[in-house]
């Protein structure tokens, strides 16, 4: 994620013309506060999990839902405590997130370790 500060995300269309700054989501009710997202499908296939900060733990995980081989859920551990801090849900797969909560959304990750390191 890029973006011009902390819990702050940039938002871009894939032709890099629509650039807006938007706040990170809060939870309502503070700190602690899990937010369930709805998914396409109730498969969790990782597609892709990797270790940003090379600490031996996976920060990123790119999921498929609902086996269709397409990503539609989005996590990240942000601050590297090894707990999802960030969850986005792309429901109709056209590559903009329907939803961005705080947390695991109610789909915690398996832990295992990271894919190969190379």
């Amino acid at each position: 994620m890029r973006g011009g500060g902390w819990g702050r995300v940039l938002i871009t269309d894939n032709q890099g013309k629509d650039e807006r700054m938007s706040q990170a989501p809060e939870t309502a009710g503070g700190a602690g506060t899990e937010e369930t997202v709805e998914t396409r499908g109730e498969e969790r296939v990782d597609l892709l999990r990797a270790d940003t900060n090379n600490d031996g733990r996976t920060d990123v995980w790119v999921v498929d839902t609902d086996g269709d081989g397409k990503a539609d859920l989005f996590q990240f551990d942000t601050d590297g405590d090894g707990k999802v801090d960030v969850t986005m849900v792309d429901l109709d797969e056209d590559g903009q997130p329907d939803e961005i909560v705080d947390g695991d959304g109610g789909l915690p990750p398996e832990q295992l370790p990271p894919t190969v390191q190379v």
